[in-house]
């Protein structure tokens, strides 16, 4: 059977995006001298901290989408209009593979490279790593509009981020990293499922007949 063209564009278009935005965090921190790698360490402590950092906000996804907010039921909707036909075909390793991308591009750049900058520029009366880890979320969440709504949440989500690089002694980017990579990997599995199960926006797609879903809370014993 041939591949969906629109699982094939998403997976080509989130590896050209979510990875070029490393060689974005290299090139702006050639122009402004600040490795983004100065705090990428591999430990276990790192990881561990990562991977259980992830599971607060999965678990919050988890209790609004339960209770389906309006606000929050609006910006799945426009999620599920964007990836769903896309996601309904990608299997669990190419989410992965998409969600790691994600959390290793954007944690560089946003907190590797410009939560760093942003520090040392506004490091006025000694506020500059709040007035850094809070503009460089600003930043963060703008870049995420696609309602008012998930651009708030997209900002404070970053700022969950920006504290986690923090939360060790010496920071860990890693750690950030994980965590986002996670969350990310765990919500696509929650939209794929969506996506299956409600109406989206967008063509028809047939689904691999061999591929289980790899959460499917709504399957009987």
């Amino acid at each position: 059977m041939a591949e969906p063209t629109d699982r094939s564009q998403f997976l080509r278009l989130a590896a050209i995006f979510e990875g070029g935005l490393a060689f974005v965090a290299l090139g702006l921190g050639l122009v402004f001298r600040i490795d983004p790698f100065a705090d990428f360490r591999i430990d276990g402590t790192g990881v561990a901290l990562g991977l259980a950092a992830a599971l607060p906000p999965f678990l919050l996804v988890l209790a609004t989408d339960r209770f389906r907010f309006s606000a929050l039921e609006r910006i799945k909707r426009v999620v599920l209009d964007i990836l769903g036909p896309a996601l309904q075909t990608c299997r669990w390793y190419e989410l992965i593979f998409v969600a790691a991308l994600a959390g290793f591009g954007e944690e560089l750049l946003f907190r590797g490279l410009l939560q760093r900058l942003l520090e040392s520029w506004l490091n006025f009366g000694g506020w500059g790593r709040i007035a850094g880890l809070i503009a460089s979320n600003v930043i963060f969440g703008l870049l995420h509009f696609l309602t008012p709504t998930y651009a708030i949440l997209a900002g404070l989500m970053g700022g969950y981020f920006g504290l986690l690089l923090d939360a060790t002694h010496p920071p860990n980017l890693v750690t950030a990293m994980i965590a986002h990579g996670v969350y990310d990997y765990l919500a696509f599995l929650l939209l794929r499922r969506a996506a299956r199960t409600e109406p989206v926006a967008g063509p028809a797609i047939s689904l691999p007949a061999s591929e289980p879903d790899a959460i499917d809370t709504t399957r009987k014993t």
